[in-house]
């Protein structure tokens, strides 16, 4: 089952909704993880057998993909993302705001490499303030989304095709705090931000010994897990695909309904679990009631699986 989770300091559920006419300042909301450079390409079956792929797949980099990378970017017309979980959620948080630009920060490590310098293009293309600890001991993290199409399509925003996904994470794991995190100008940033999301928990219950795996259940034990900061409430916050998201607030676990969607329009199912986040955190930085929050972010995802890769159109129809 393709579950996500977040946790957040959340909205009271009970808030009555306001009118998003409230200005937000740059640098509201603050999001840190392995940053990626996605790179898409259609690519031929000798390619795949080259390195050993398999479409509908997705594994990480070893050293026989050492010269992977390399070689779509001369071999194939390529696309690329600003990519990575987190860098994902926030870059679409700050679609799903559109004004100001910068409201969404991002930190990461990246190479100081033509691939860095590519991400910090596309993440500024995005309207997201990205500051990235840029180091020499590794390149930059990339994520090599090699697409095949069946018989009614071979191009990569076109629906039926198949994607074999290749990670490297390379310098999304070189990241130092005491040289990037602790520097004056960047905790400035930290400390302006209003709303934080950093984790993620896939397998949290498993690691928690819960010894369950009722969803519901699941998430009502999360939420009752001891909380250092007891002004806000903690709010657990479960995404199943196509299935209901399921949310525990301190009085209640509730069910919601995704939004309805026929199978032969789903395009790539991948990075909706990272849109629904953004599409949460667009409203939950407004300081809007919980059921508003949900709403965004099952807005976000579907929007997301209509096209390939964690894209979208230059504006949300979200109201």
């Amino acid at each position: 089952m393709n579950r996500k989770a977040m946790a957040a300091d959340g909205p009271q559920p009970a808030k009555k909704l306001k009118l998003q006419n409230q200005t937000l300042r740059e640098n509201s909301l603050f999001g840190m993880g392995n940053p990626l450079l996605d790179i898409c390409a259609v690519v031929d079956k000798d390619f795949l057998d080259k390195y050993g792929l398999k479409t509908n797949d997705q594994i990480l980099a070893d050293e026989k993909h050492k010269e992977l990378f390399d070689e779509l970017v001369k071999k194939f017309k390529v696309e690329y993302h600003a990519g990575g979980s987190t860098q994902n959620s926030v870059k679409v948080a700050q679609w799903m705001i559109q004004q100001p630009h910068k409201v969404a920060t991002f930190f990461g490590c990246i190479g100081r490499d033509k691939f860095g310098e590519i991400l910090k293009k596309k993440a500024e293309e995005a309207h997201v303030d990205a500051h990235y600890y840029e180091q020499s001991e590794q390149p930059t993290g990339t994520c090599a989304a090699c697409i095949t199409g069946d018989n009614r399509s071979a191009t990569p925003f076109r629906k039926h095709s198949l994607r074999s996904l290749v990670a490297n994470l390379a310098a999304a794991n070189c990241y130092k705090k005491e040289k990037h995190l602790d520097q004056k100008e960047n905790w400035q940033l930290v400390e302006k931000a209003k709303v934080y999301y950093i984790a993620e928990a896939a397998t949290f219950a498993r690691e928690q010994g819960f010894e369950t795996e009722d969803i519901k259940e699941i998430a009502k034990k999360a939420q009752g897990l001891p909380k250092v900061n007891e002004k806000r409430q903690r709010i657990i916050v479960f995404t199943q695909g196509k299935d209901d998201s399921i949310v525990a607030t301190a009085d209640k676990v509730t069910a919601y309904p995704v939004l309805d969607i026929k199978p032969d329009e789903i395009v790539d199912t991948n990075g909706a679990g990272d849109a629904f986040v953004g599409g949460f955190l667009s409203q939950l930085v407004y300081d809007q009631p919980l059921e508003e929050c949900i709403r965004a972010g099952h807005y976000a995802a579907n929007v997301i699986i209509r096209r390939s890769g964690c894209t979208f159109p230059e504006a949300p129809d979200f109201h």
